[in-house]
């Protein structure tokens, strides 16, 4: 093919040496015999006699016989063709188009002579007083371009050769080229080796996107459409235009995950495990791939498994308080001071009491209350007075429900115990919706870090103990689960404080 295209550009450049050599030489000499026969004594005489088509046809066909030309003609001012070598078209009006000679200039150029195509010399006869008598005009069609082709002779051969001996060489050149890209395949195996790269990456339950070094998306699958709740077609644009969740999009485009471990992603409905490689390509990086997997049910066991170690480390404390308690009876049984046991197991019921009921007043829900009263011995060991609003109001919720709203309020009950120096204040009203609200004393979150705490520093690492970290990203799931939203204020005197918000609320009354 290519060897092809050479030797048609070479015989095209050819056919256009020859027009242009055959055009220049041919018009001095239509213009030399035009002259010759402008300047013959009887055309000067006899151009106008009434029968000049006769006397002067001797002339003209001499001046076709001498110069090869296919038309000789003497025409008026007018154009009138008045004695011609074709003794049909005497008579006959010829425009002069773009000939200078009725101006009394020689001219040669291109013209249509009796529809043919020609190279056409005209010569004006002038008066003594430099008056256009007439024209003497000699045409000549131009040759076919296989005429020209012929008449190049031994250069069109040197030139198509050397056109083929280039063609070859660049074939050869080309095709290493492509070998070299294409690793040496085939077309029909290049085709074959990417239908089954298509059909295995399709068919991987691991989701996979790849981005370039612009942060274009270059590779999707199913399973990646899938999980990250996009179309197909946002291949080839950008990563941060296609509707990508913020935490996924930071992910994908910062340097993060280029490691052995996986880094855990919270979006609003699902927990994602992400992990990322630079592709290279010939020692260059061309981008990375990410691979994904769905933990969000991982991220619901592990809050669960949460739950179960605060219950057990609360049973724990309790456990210790209880023993010290007993200890203490024991000891004064054995003092014989009967009064002072009576008057602490009267004050440790008291207070057992006054727990228990500023709980159970405002909270009908059995698990969530009980939820409420261990959390408030825990936070006393660790040494933080837990509270309960006085404004809270919650009743009997549905069991779904209830152990959803377990899991929100044990891990922001955790994470506000870690971080308080003196007291935890925990809301909860059903009156409008369901609002969940827990107020620390700590340091309280920065505003620029109010987003990342819910989706990002989750790991899936299994030498984390009891699963920390997933807490914030896991309360946010179960809240978008229900339709609900979870944000980050700063405390009335300082700290933080969470509030979720579920709608529409699900219930019943106590």
């Amino acid at each position: 093919m290519v060897v092809a295209v050479v030797l048609v550009a070479v015989a095209a450049v050819s056919v256009a040496q020859s027009t242009a050599e055959f055009r220049q030489v041919r018009g001095q000499r239509m213009i030399a015999v035009a002259e010759n026969m402008a300047s013959t004594p009887i055309v000067r005489d006899r151009f106008a006699d009434p029968f000049a088509g006769r006397i002067l046809a001797p002339e003209v066909d001499r001046a076709v016989a001498l110069s090869g030309a296919t038309l000789a003609e003497i025409l008026g001012p007018d154009g009138t063709v008045r004695a011609s070598s074709e003794p049909s078209r005497i008579g006959t009006h010829t425009d002069l188009g773009p000939s200078r000679a009725d101006e009394g200039r020689a001219w040669f150029g291109d013209d249509d002579i009796a529809g043919t195509h020609s190279l056409v010399g005209q010569v004006p006869i002038l008066s003594s007083a430099g008056n256009v008598l007439a024209v003497a005009s000699v045409s000549e069609g131009y040759p076919s371009v296989w005429a020209l082709l012929s008449g190049a002779g031994e250069r069109l051969l040197i030139y198509l050769g050397l056109g083929a001996v280039l063609g070859l060489a660049a074939s050869w050149l080309l095709s290493r080229q492509i070998k070299r890209h294409t690793r040496g395949l085939e077309v029909a195996e290049i085709a074959s080796l990417a239908d089954h790269r298509e059909a295995l990456l399709h068919s991987i339950r691991e989701g996979v996107i790849a981005v370039n070094n612009d942060g274009d998306i270059t590779l999707l699958n199913d399973s990646a459409v899938e999980l990250l709740g996009v179309s197909a077609d946002v291949v080839g644009r950008p990563v941060d235009t296609v509707g990508l969740d913020p935490a996924v999009v930071a992910f994908l485009t910062s340097g993060e995950g280029e490691r052995s471990e996986d880094t855990v992603v919270a979006t609003r409905t699902r927990v994602l495990a992400l992990s990322r490689r630079a592709a290279t390509s010939q020692g260059h990086r061309i981008g990375t791939v990410t691979t994904m997997r769905d933990s969000t049910e991982l991220a619901a066991l592990q809050g669960q498994l949460s739950s179960h170690k605060s219950v057990t480390d609360t049973l724990r404390a309790q456990t210790h308080e209880f023993a010290n308690q007993l200890h203490t009876i024991s000891g004064l049984v054995q003092l014989g001071e009967y009064d002072a046991v009576r008057d602490l197991v009267g004050a440790l019921t008291r207070r057992r009491a006054e727990i228990s009921d500023a709980v159970t007043q405002r909270i009908s829900d059995p698990a969530v209350a009980a939820l409420l009263i261990a959390k408030t011995t825990l936070a006393a060991e660790s040494g933080v007075r837990m509270e309960l609003d006085p404004s809270s109001h919650l009743a009997v919720l549905d069991p779904a429900l209830a152990t959803d709203v377990i899991t929100l309020l044990g891990n922001l009950i955790d994470n506000a115990v870690d971080v308080s120096d003196s007291r935890v204040t925990v809301g909860i009203d059903d009156r409008d919706g369901l609002e969940i609200s827990v107020l620390d004393t700590g340091p309280g979150v920065p505003e620029d870090l109010r987003e990342a705490i819910f989706t990002r520093g989750v790991t899936s690492k299994p030498d984390v103990p009891g699963g920390r970290g997933i807490g914030l990203a896991l309360v946010r799931l179960v809240t978008a689960q229900h339709g609900g939203t979870v944000e980050v204020q700063d405390g009335p005197g300082g700290g933080a404080r969470f509030v979720v918000r579920l709608q529409p609320r699900v219930g019943s009354n106590a």
